[in-house]
């Protein structure tokens, strides 16, 4: 029996309001990064989401997280 892929996303904004998403694919133990935005593809054993927050991060400059409340 195949291993079931589950899969979730991680979403953050730029500067200029675009939203930008890395979704994290899982099939057993291994797992894969996929960025809608500009296609990057990346395995990632551990901590795939805080791989996925870096590109984000590093490579379209969004930062803001749409789950935690901004402050003013």
């Amino acid at each position: 029996m195949p291993p079931t892929t589950t899969s979730s996303k991680v979403s953050r904004w730029d500067r200029h309001g675009r939203e930008h998403t890395v979704r994290v694919r899982k099939a057993g133990v291994q797992k894969a990064l996929v960025c809608d935005t500009c296609g990057w593809r990346k395995g990632a054993q551990f901590l795939p989401w805080l791989k996925a927050e870096e590109h984000l991060a590093d490579a379209h400059q969004a930062t803001v997280d749409p789950g935690r409340p901004r402050n003013g």
